[in-house]
């Protein structure tokens, strides 16, 4: 049942509990983007330590990013059938415990059940499906520079983080990182449980810029299983739902895959170590913090493709030009600032054109089936970029492969989205079931 309030029921909006639920899903977010990127701080050492290969890291790594992605849309379901609330606070508890777990590993198929399959699960639900579920529920004004804000916490969380990682894991061995995450996930559980609304309803306010005749989208009384197969057998008609899925997966394919879990071993291979390797990598997720929130800021306003055929260009330049540049201070400095502010500034365009093409109600579960791309290219990097290093000595062959299927994707995003302009406001469907969305 949808809740409605008349002018003399409603509150006057609250500022401080709007900036309460983005900081505490932005933290969420955080916290399980530092998981994530935690395998890439663990490769060397685990390698040094215990004597695992490297590609073998680098599958496991693959199989938790793969989940990641692909308990999106579920989890997206599952947050409108039994809330967002409940469902971040169980997937922080199952990180936390999962990864606390892995402390007593002596064997490759311990670090894939931990970190590779329970890890994976459990990140999977507390991803940027979230930020989307958070960012349709609460707000009508401002989506892009919200999500925008969001979407940087993950890269910010990913990168910012590995400094202090590496330096554990250099100084007190691999042990210390898995005990640093462990513990964030689970004292973040009882704050989500705590501090986070459910609803603007809950509140006696309406979502943030929404009218005053505002009709909130209705809940799912549905299973969330069903929920998510119905939207994404409703999302393989369209044409737009493709090409937004197959730039994700670029997308993926060139950051969390690759740059994110090999960096610190391009370095190594180049006679950097590992703590100032992990510092570029935490200068990206700065200078991402800026450059995502601002491209939700230009979402707001511009065209979201010519922001994504923009961003997808450049970086595939970036990544063209990286093997073959010297790797000094300076020259590892200007690639950081740079890829740093294009990490994931596709995100908030992103989702603008899911909006546009599925409607408020729909667009969370099927951005989550787009973000699972995202992870399948995020997954096919990590564990190509693994083999190509142990069969070849080298990642220059798939930084220039990542490199040219960054301007692919660019040229693929000025094709989405017919009709009216993908960067104007999107049109309301709001009482829509994801299986009944109009066609684009």
């Amino acid at each position: 049942m949808n809740t409605y309030f008349t002018p003399s029921d409603r509150q006057p909006q609250r500022p401080h509990v709007f900036a309460l639920v983005v900081a505490v899903t932005f933290l969420s977010l955080l916290v399980s983007a530092g998981v994530r990127a935690t395998p890439g701080v663990l490769m060397m050492p685990l390698q040094d330590a215990l004597g695992w290969s490297r590609a073998g890291i680098s599958a496991t790594a693959a199989i938790g990013i793969f989940l990641y992605g692909f308990v999106g849309p579920f989890s997206a379901a599952l947050m409108q059938a039994a809330g967002i609330r409940r469902t971040l606070t169980g997937a922080l508890l199952l990180i936390g415990i999962s990864t606390g777990l892995s402390l007593g590993m002596t064997r490759p198929w311990q670090f894939l059940l931990t970190w590779g399959i329970f890890s994976g699960l459990g990140t999977g639900a507390v991803a940027m499906v979230l930020g989307a579920t958070v960012v349709n529920r609460w707000f009508v004004a401002r989506r892009g520079t919200v999500m925008g804000l969001l979407a940087a916490s993950t890269a910010t969380g990913s990168l910012l983080f590995l400094p202090a990682l590496a330096a554990l894991a250099h100084h007190y061995g691999w042990r210390a990182p898995v005990i640093a995450v462990s513990a964030a996930c689970l004292l973040m559980a009882p704050l989500v449980a705590w501090l986070l609304p459910e609803h603007p309803a809950d509140r006696g306010l309406l979502p943030h810029g929404a009218p005053d005749d505002y009709e909130p989208p209705a809940r799912s009384a549905r299973n969330p299983l069903h929920d998510a197969i119905a939207a994404l057998t409703t999302a393989l008609r369209k044409r737009d739902f493709w090409f937004l899925f197959l730039t994700f997966f670029v997308c993926g394919f060139t950051t969390n895959g690759l740059i994110g879990t090999h960096f610190i071993a391009i370095c190594a291979d180049h006679g950097i170590g590992e703590v100032p390797a992990a510092g570029y990598l935490a200068m990206m997720g700065l200078f991402d913090l800026f450059g995502t929130t601002a491209s939700g800021w230009l979402t707001d306003r511009l065209d979201a493709r010519w922001l994504l055929f923009s961003y997808y260009g450049l970086r595939g330049l970036s990544l063209i030009a990286l093997p073959f540049i010297d790797f000094s201070p300076e020259s590892l400095m200007i690639f950081g600032v740079f890829y740093g502010l294009d990490w994931i500034a596709t995100v908030p365009p992103t989702l603008r054109l899911a909006n546009h093409a599925f409607g408020d109600r729909a667009a969370p579960i099927v951005f989550g089936w787009i973000v699972f791309g995202h992870q399948i290219g995020a997954a096919c990097a990590a564990s190509l970029a693994g083999l190509l290093r142990q069969e070849q000595g080298s990642y220059q062959d798939m930084l220039v492969l990542a490199g040219c299927a960054g301007l692919i994707a660019a040229l693929m995003a000025l094709s989405i989205g017919r009709g009216p302009h993908p960067g104007a406001t999107p049109r309301s469907t709001t009482s829509q079931h994801p299986a009944q969305t109009e066609p684009a």
